[in-house]
């Protein structure tokens, strides 16, 4: 069982800042910008590469929820949206995620 699963479970605690039957966001615990949060889904897949063509609304769904996030924390001069997919991409828990950064300016390229 990943942190996130067990996030998703209460046995870890977290600052949730949005949840429904599908996924939950909140804050990360090692933060990257003045905002990081973490958007789960609820479903277990481990990375990117391993959704299906059925996993099309929940991809869309996370989006969403980066978005609607995004206003919540009024990240109104710009914010970055990223899924690491592998260990070369600083994947670090085996469990699909979206990261919500903000609220300093972010370079290009990243890493």
């Amino acid at each position: 069982m990943t942190i996130f699963e067990k996030i998703i479970t209460r046995e870890i605690p977290a600052k949730i800042i949005w949840e429904d039957d599908d996924a939950i966001a909140f804050h990360d615990v090692d933060p990257q910008a003045p905002v990081h949060v973490l958007i789960v889904p609820k479903k277990a897949v481990a990375r990117l590469a391993d959704t299906t063509d059925e996993d099309a609304s929940l991809l869309g769904k996370l989006l969403l929820i980066a978005r609607d996030v995004a206003k919540q924390l009024e990240l109104n001069s710009g914010y970055r949206v990223v899924i690491n997919c592998g260990p070369d991409a600083g994947e670090s828990v085996p469990h699909l995620h979206v990261h919500l950064l903000g609220k300093r300016a972010l370079a290009w390229p990243p890493g």
